[in-house]
């Protein structure tokens, strides 16, 4: 292994003194303009590469913007991920990412070892568990920008999201077009700004249309796991008078109904229609292919991270509250399982 190339060596090839190099490799006006670039022709030639983590402790900041996801194996979560990074890389800034796997816990502890990295920006999309923001306020004391992004608090911050409750009712309202008219809702913690909205779009969908709401036929999942989905879905099919469709906020919990629903001898769309959230890439590969909701999360990833670049680049100070909401739009993708 290729021993990582320090101050001293490029100090010892040129024979000068390491805080000489040091401070020419901050371009520091103390070092004569000739010696600043041949120290940094030389850096070049040894392949040097600043330790950023070195730099951040002396700056009392790194080079380096956070993100606290729930679950990275999700795919709206890798996807939003992308956009962040690819957007930070370009402005020559390096991510670093802690999941928190929806507990409030491990969410509180990747909030602390993300401030301990003195990262200069964070962007976070909430756990299902979290319900008391106080991990962030550190943040928000030393003047870090915190952009929420799609699960987001009740607090005065950056916000990328979608219109939940549009996006809800469109869903639920395109299947009352299909005929249907006893519909089903998998849903997550009503704690989350997310879930709770695509609730009152499809509560809202129903009273519109004139059709009663059913407590019966509602299910709030703790995860919208494949897990969830298939045992929310035996029960409500076990139903005397079962539904004829099904909305799940979420494709992971939406492509399990329609696997579940098929062995139960179900057949989609003609007995039962199903739409998803999110439009992963499963949704094209099940059999019926999902219909969704087309949701912009690289988009989302994009602009959170532009919000920190720009707020650094314009060197602001939160000197009071930020109150800023980018709402971005969805689209309804419509697929076999609703035909």
């Amino acid at each position: 292994m290729n021993k990582q190339v320090t101050i001293y060596d490029i100090a010892s090839k040129l024979n000068v003194s390491p805080s000489t190099v040091s401070r020419a490799l901050n371009n520091s006006k103390y070092v004569n303009k000739n010696t600043r670039k041949l120290i940094k022709q030389e850096a070049e030639k040894l392949g040097y590469k600043p330790n950023s983590f070195a730099v951040g402790l002396r700056n009392n900041q790194s080079n380096t913007i956070g993100i606290l996801i729930s679950r990275i194996n999700r795919s709206f979560n890798s996807t939003l991920i992308s956009g962040v990074e690819s957007t930070a890389r370009k402005a020559g800034y390096n991510v670093i990412i802690c999941q928190s796997n929806d507990s409030y816990e491990n969410e509180v502890k990747g909030a602390e070892a993300l401030l301990s990295s003195r990262v200069v920006g964070l962007i976070v999309s909430l756990g299902m568990e979290t319900n008391n923001y106080d991990h962030f306020k550190p943040f928000f004391d030393s003047k870090t920008p915190v952009v929420f992004v799609d699960r987001v608090p009740l607090l005065d911050s950056y916000k990328v999201v979608i219109d939940d409750y549009k996006a809800g009712y469109e869903a639920v309202e395109h299947l009352i077009k299909k005929g249907c008219k006893r519909i089903a809702l998998f849903t997550g913690s009503q704690n989350r700004n997310v879930y709770l909205d695509r609730k009152r779009g499809y509560i809202q969908a129903l009273k519109d249309n004139k059709i009663p709401i059913d407590d019966s036929i509602i299910f709030v999942l703790k995860t919208l796991s494949a897990e969830e989905g298939e045992k929310a879905t035996k029960k409500v099919m076990s139903m005397k008078n079962p539904p004829d469709a099904i909305f799940s906020t979420n494709d992971t919990a939406a492509v399990s109904a329609i696997l579940t629903a098929k062995k139960l001898g179900f057949k989609i769309p003609e007995q039962l229609k199903i739409i998803g959230f999110n439009n992963d890439p499963i949704s094209t590969i099940v059999e019926p292919t999902l219909s969704t909701i087309a949701h912009p999360y690289e988009k989302m990833g994009e602009i959170a991270a532009k919000k920190i670049l720009n707020h650094l680049d314009q060197n602001q100070e939160i000197d009071k509250d930020v109150s800023e909401v980018t709402i971005l739009k969805t689209r309804l993708v419509e697929r076999d399982s609703t035909k």
